[in-house]
């Protein structure tokens, strides 16, 4: 045994007296001195999650910097761990603490004029001024909200879809993004069926990688089932890389587009709607230009840099590996501007939870203008209602009934 350290309260992480055994790190030395305190009266092992709930109801931690640390333990991207340790450190409490106090300035000078204005006590104007107040944190909140959704996509991955025909390299593709066979590949078209999933690191940041079944016209009910499935998973996706083969493009370069942009609505929008309205978040991807010659090539890049209305693109031989490091580039770019710097700008938004309680906010804030001019006590009600949900995200009003929903993936010690 290296040592034995006692931490005194408050200054422990749980803020209660504490022991620490600074041991050799051999699986047989750490089982010998877990047995010998196991067997002494009154000491057990403590439950996943203890030691952070100890430091919570200590005042140690809110539960935000709890579901911070949450995800610093499950964090398997550079981005995800940088995202964990701000909000762990309270970037993102600190934001909704100063909003709960502006608010209880707020209910506190409007219950006083409810119970004081006909004694002349109360300043004139002061309604007006928690109006104003009111009314700026309601905007606070409503573009908090309107953030794209990037913390919750950091935390738990960019879905990222390949789509595209059969035959055109989908899951070529796949294993050359994950170095490894992943699946199938065959010159058998429809061999993919189902949908394919895998986690990558991109740059950094998480991306959940789905192949999908090819798109094409077949009397296969299976495979039918296949392409209703990659229609709805190119719907639920953050990105989606269209791929085509592209020995299929026209030899007329003025043709290019007219060809891509039919393609995009024959297979990813049979309703007929705009590619560039419909799939905003899109990369083309036009695979075997190994099978091109260098003209064609030039000509398509030409083409592709002058038409219009189009996502971006980029050619590449998944069997060459001949221009993989520009479509890698482009890919993390998006999967980027997706997730945002998680160090810049205000803290991001990371849970459903935290989201549910600030709708619910937005909405008390309105309450209070909608009855401002009818009934002062229900427009109170709106303020105290918003500060309530608040509280409920930094654990300060009704915490326990979410208490044991974040301590269980907790790991043992923590």
């Amino acid at each position: 045994m290296n040592g034995i350290q006692r931490v005194e309260c408050p200054h422990s992480f749980t803020g209660e007296d504490s022991v620490e055994f600074h041991i050799h790190g051999g699986p047989a030395v750490i089982s010998g001195v877990l047995q010998a305190l196991g067997s002494l009266p009154g000491v057990r092992p403590s439950e996943a999650g203890e030691f952070t709930r100890r430091a919570f109801h200590a005042g140690k931690l809110d539960l935000t910097e709890v579901e911070g640390l949450g995800d610093l333990i499950h964090a398997e991207t550079q981005a995800q761990r940088r995202q964990a340790l701000r909000q762990m450190a309270g970037d993102l409490g600190q934001l909704y603490h100063d909003w709960s106090q502006r608010l209880i300035r707020c209910l506190a000078h409007v219950e006083a004029f409810i119970d004081f204005s006909e004694d002349e006590l109360i300043e004139d104007g002061v309604l007006d001024q928690v109006d104003g107040a009111v009314s700026q944190l309601q905007t606070e909140v409503e573009r908090h909200l309107r953030d794209g959704r990037r913390g919750e996509r950091l935390r738990h991955g960019v879905q990222v879809v390949i789509a595209g025909a059969t035959n055109a390299g989908k899951s070529s593709l796949l294993n050359v993004l994950c170095q490894r066979p992943v699946a199938i590949v065959s010159p058998v078209a429809g061999t993919t069926r189902d949908v394919v999933e895998t986690h990558l690191d991109i740059g950094g940041f998480p991306v959940l990688l789905s192949d999908t079944a090819g798109l094409r016209d077949t009397p296969d009910s299976v495979e039918r089932e296949g392409m209703r499935r990659a229609r709805e998973r190119v719907e639920q996706a953050d990105l989606t890389l269209v791929i085509l083969d592209s020995t299929h493009l026209p030899t007329d370069r003025r043709g290019v587009a007219g060809f891509l942009s039919g393609h995009l609505r024959t297979l990813l929008l049979p309703g007929g709607e705009d590619p560039g309205a419909a799939l905003p978040r899109c990369l083309l991807v036009l695979n075997k230009t190994d099978l091109l010659t260098a003209e064609q090539v030039a000509g398509t890049q030409s083409a592709l840099g002058e038409a219009e209305g189009l996502p971006p693109a980029c050619l590449l031989s998944c069997q060459t590996g001949d221009g993989l490091d520009d479509f890698v580039g482009a890919l993390r770019k998006h999967v980027k501007a997706l997730c945002g710097d998680p160090l810049s700008g205000a803290p991001s938004l990371t849970q459903a939870r935290h989201r549910a309680h600030l709708q619910q906010c937005a909405q008390a804030l309105a309450q209070y203008h909608r009855y401002r001019d009818l009934d002062l006590a229900l427009a109170a009600e709106g303020v105290r209602l918003a500060l309530t949900h608040l509280g409920r995200i930094t654990g300060r009003v009704g915490a326990e009934e979410i208490l044991d929903v974040i301590f269980r993936d907790f790991c043992i010690g923590k």
